[in-house]
């Protein structure tokens, strides 16, 4: 699946979507399929306030444990409930329901060292 044109992308194969001063972050298609079955997620919660590229959370899969980050600085105002009881949504749909977090955004600078979807599909073909 490629990479949606409505977000950025960083080298570390994270999504940011940024809406008003919002920013919702999840994991690419690229990512998923590389740590194969996820089987648990931990984010920061909500309140907790960070740096650009600062590490947000943490995905474990039958292969291995990623760290999250996020390029914008901010704090974060919601976890995606559903990834507790389901961390497999994360694989099935990496762009939609599977969202890591949603951040205020406290400094957009970093996101400008991001890739558009052109960029990061020519690098990670879907």
């Amino acid at each position: 699946m490629p990479a949606p044109a409505d977000r950025v992308y960083s080298e570390s194969h994270e999504w940011h979507k940024v809406e008003g001063d919002t920013l919702t972050l999840g994991l690419t298609q690229f990512a998923v399929d590389q740590l194969t079955d996820v089987t648990y997620v931990e984010m920061k919660k909500p309140g907790h306030a960070f740096i650009a590229g600062e590490i947000v959370g943490e995905v474990e899969s039958v292969k291995t444990t990623s760290d999250i980050y996020c390029a914008a600085a901010g704090e974060v105002i919601e976890t995606n409930p559903a990834l507790a009881d389901d961390p497999g949504l994360l694989n099935r749909d990496p762009y939609g329901k599977g969202w890591l977090i949603r951040v205020r955004i406290g400094d957009k600078t970093g996101l400008s060292s991001c890739m558009d979807a052109t960029a990061y599909n020519a690098q990670h073909p879907g």
